[in-house]
């Protein structure tokens, strides 16, 4: 199954994140498939987040799951649950 979730970049007490779809078996900063954007929670203006939202609709359209963070962080960005259903939808060519 895909995920969407973040890998740790960045050096020592000033940690940046990798919005990534990867294989869920994969260890967090191992393989990847496609990294989707990145976040840095230290910036001090928005946004903190930066991403490709046609890839990040995408892969979720395609029926991969965000992690907690990730979906927290695309709500806030505007994607949100019931969104990725209709994608889901759209990628699967059924209608509501």
């Amino acid at each position: 199954m895909v995920t969407l979730r973040m890998t740790r970049t960045g050096r020592n007490k000033h940690v940046t994140f990798r919005l990534v779809a990867c294989d869920s078996r994969s260890p967090r900063d191992g393989r990847h498939i496609e990294i989707l954007g990145h976040y840095d929670p230290h910036k001090k203006e928005d946004p903190k987040l930066t991403f490709n939202k046609e890839r990040v609709e995408h892969w979720l359209g395609l029926g991969a799951q965000p992690s907690l963070l990730v979906s927290n962080l695309l709500r806030k960005q505007g994607i949100n649950g019931k969104t990725t259903r209709e994608l889901r939808q759209k990628a699967s060519g059924k209608r509501a």
